[in-house]
């Protein structure tokens, strides 16, 4: 095996169609802005991670396209490292899952739990989000983990979404 991290990604070869209208100055300015953020991040992240530009360019694409990416390698390659400073460089909130034989699908999605209210005396629900809630999502060893917990982390990531009791929580 080789000591580097192998991405995963699932691609389709796109063909631009004859009878598709030419790109207009405004597409090609948002063009530009996209290549330029493309290159800034992959800077960044190239400042920490050594010799890994073709992972870091298929992670930032499937960040680009609202995708999921699957990193594979051996222990030690940096692959939490990445990922987090990936999220670090967009200031955004990060979360890492270590999935266990013993990890309940609340355990991910999070759960309600009873509380009083001050107010009323009362007692209410009160949902408290999971590590699911974060903007950058690393999932480790999901295949050791029980099946429901599995079916959880992929609706979060089909649909966006969990349901913890009857209630759907958008992510």
């Amino acid at each position: 095996m080789s000591d580097s991290i192998q991405p995963t990604l699932q691609t389709k070869q796109l063909h631009r169609d004859q009878t598709m209208a030419p790109l207009s100055q405004n597409d090609i300015e948002e063009s530009k802005k996209l290549r330029s953020a493309f290159d800034g991040i992959k800077t960044e992240l190239s400042k920490v991670i050594v010799g890994q530009n073709q992972v870091i360019e298929e992670l930032l694409i499937a960040l680009f396209s609202k995708g999921h990416c699957m990193l594979e390698g051996v222990p030690g390659l940096a692959k939490t490292l990445m990922i987090s400073t990936l999220a670090r460089t967009l200031s955004l909130s990060f979360s890492r899952i270590q999935f266990t034989p013993d990890l309940m699908p609340s355990d991910i999605t999070g759960t309600e739990v009873i509380q009083e209210n001050r107010d009323t005396g009362g007692r209410e629900f009160k949902f408290l989000q999971g590590p699911l809630f974060a903007n950058v999502v690393l999932a480790d060893e999901i295949n050791r983990t029980p099946p429901q917990t599995q079916a959880a982390l992929l609706e979060a990531m089909q649909e966006r979404q969990v349901t913890v009791g009857r209630t759907r929580h958008k992510l």
